[in-house]
């Protein structure tokens, strides 16, 4: 069962650096489009997709920063940083140059800036996590005092 806890607005302060990291990260990845079109196409729908999904999600974040965004949004940037890792790490088919080179300048701007979510968004769910614990207002409890008037 679905509970309504992940859908609850947490209105955290940390949900402008969540926008602001996961634009960037959508940013860098769009100039290593177009050199993978010809190298390894496969490729280039990853990058197309995650350059979607971190503009939706830091957009969500703004707009209703529930605690599904925030672990939809660091799920995906750290899944992103193991792909990054799995390329220098292992020769990908049709990628195998990217094997070493932990240097390139997109590519440490994209971990950073994925890093910075994954660490944004931790740190909202912990934050959203003590405020449940320490009976702190939910929207389940909204409701039922609500119902009683």
């Amino acid at each position: 069962m679905f509970s309504t806890q992940f859908l609850r607005r947490l209105t955290a302060p940390q949900r402008y650096v969540v926008a602001a990291a996961a634009a960037l990260a959508a940013l860098a990845h769009i100039p290593v489009i177009a050199p993978h079109l010809q190298e390894a196409p496969y490729m280039v729908l990853l990058f197309v997709i995650f350059t979607i999904a971190c503009l939706a999600l830091g957009s969500a974040a703004l707009v209703w920063d529930a605690p599904v965004v925030y672990l939809t949004a660091a799920a995906t940037c750290g899944l992103a940083i193991l792909g990054y890792c799995a390329t220098r790490l292992v020769a990908f088919p049709l990628l195998s140059d990217d094997v070493g080179n932990w240097l390139e300048p997109l590519g440490v701007v994209s971990v950073f800036t994925e890093a910075v979510v994954v660490a944004a968004c931790t740190s909202a769910l912990l934050h959203s996590v003590k405020e449940v614990r320490h009976g702190g207002p939910s929207l389940v409890a909204k409701l039922d005092s609500a119902r009683r008037w």
